[in-house]
């Protein structure tokens, strides 16, 4: 049971604070609106989406603890939208109002050694791994979780970004050297190639009052290390999408949540599960049940953080998501995006349109089938 007062709910007129301007800001902020909630963003970058939608906003540094207390003393509760934030600027603004999640949630999603124990301490398995702190530790980390294998950064990394491949024939010396070189870090985490069938996640909400419920795992597809669809109902038997359900309930349990969070896990063919990653925030593979779900990732996130009863997580529909990246939003394909059958189109409301840059997904439903 969670150890926050079970009774704080906000009132309707409270400001929500977020750290960060993304999409998933903008998001959250809109689903606040609908709940009759005010949205304050804090966020360096001055043409965040976020503000956009925002009742106010602070354009400002994480580490500048000035800004931050400012921004505490305009807003209710703080939640964030991303977690590759300083830590510090966290736990100072804990300090004077609700974060929700708390830090600690945060501390474990932004490194991925304490990420890999987390899940092994409560019984879910991982793929192999070991830490290095040197170039002659990475090589030798080889020996033990031979490659294929992928050498990743400790802190900071998404979308593919700080991680290097490590094939079978390199010679471990040159390939751990060049590795270490190109990340550029004092950790290392060396991790074994999964050989799996599908990749799933599952996002799962969980209240001030201990309260949990989990949406349906859905399959994912990359491309070049960006979520490129999620599809519900995933390809799973039934035990196993529940197992994933488990596993994602018991880690907000064992984090004390409150909010949101996506635990992202690799299916072998013999059916089992190994968690790949967590994010203690709402998360891209969630954004289908936008359109498919009696509640959506969003509106949990902020009945969660207000201290209100959480919605039910009920799927309606199937459905696909696919981020529409760079131009793949120009306004020809908006159009005819528009004008699909069943497809349900959110945009972002960014200026620029670069290429791997997200600027809007669009939810494809279909009628929900027993079968």
């Amino acid at each position: 049971m969670t150890n926050q007062p079970a009774l704080a709910a906000l009132p309707p007129g409270a400001t929500i604070g977020i750290l960060g301007g993304g999409q998933l800001g903008r998001m959250l902020a809109l689903a606040a609106a609908r709940l009759g909630y005010r949205c304050h963003a804090f966020c360096p970058d001055p043409a965040s989406p976020a503000f956009e939608v925002s009742a106010a906003h602070t354009v400002a540094a994480y580490d500048d603890h000035q800004a931050l207390a400012g921004f505490a003393a305009k807003v209710d509760v703080i939640t964030y939208e991303f977690e590759n934030i300083a830590l510090p600027g966290v736990e100072f603004l804990a300090g004077l109002k609700p974060v929700r999640p708390d830090p600690a949630a945060l501390a474990v999603g932004q490194h991925r050694p304490s990420e890999k124990r987390f899940f092994e301490r409560i019984g879910a398995a991982v793929p192999p791994w070991r830490i290095a702190t040197s170039a002659a530790e990475l090589a030798a980390a080889l020996a033990e979780v031979p490659p294929p294998a992928v050498a990743k950064t400790t802190r900071l990394g998404y979308d593919g970004k700080g991680q290097v491949k490590l094939m079978p024939g390199q010679d471990p010396e040159a390939a751990a050297g060049q590795a270490w070189a190109a990340l550029a870090s004092d950790e290392v985490l060396v991790e074994s190639f999964v050989d799996f069938v599908a990749e799933v996640s599952v996002v799962v909400a969980r209240g001030l009052d201990g309260a949990a419920a989990a949406f349906d795992p859905a399959g994912n597809v990359h491309r070049d290390h960006i979520l490129h669809t999620s599809t519900v109902p995933a390809r799973l038997p039934a035990e196993v999408a529940e197992k994933a359900r488990r596993i994602a309930l018991d880690a907000a349990e064992a984090l004390d949540l409150v909010g949101v969070m996506a635990v992202e896990m690799f299916v072998t063919a013999d059916h089992r599960l190994l968690v790949n990653e967590m994010a203690p925030r709402v998360h891209n593979s969630g954004h289908w049940t936008q359109d498919a779900c009696l509640t959506d990732q969003f509106e949990q996130h902020i009945r969660a953080i207000c201290g209100l009863p959480l919605g039910s997580p009920l799927r309606l529909a199937d459905a696909e998501m696919t981020n529409l990246l760079g131009e793949e939003a120009n306004p020809e394909a908006v159009r005819a995006l528009l004008a699909e059958p069943g497809a349900c189109l959110h945009l972002y409301g960014k200026a620029e349109a670069r290429p791997g840059r997200k600027m809007g997904h669009v939810n494809r439903l279909r009628p929900w089938r027993a079968d």
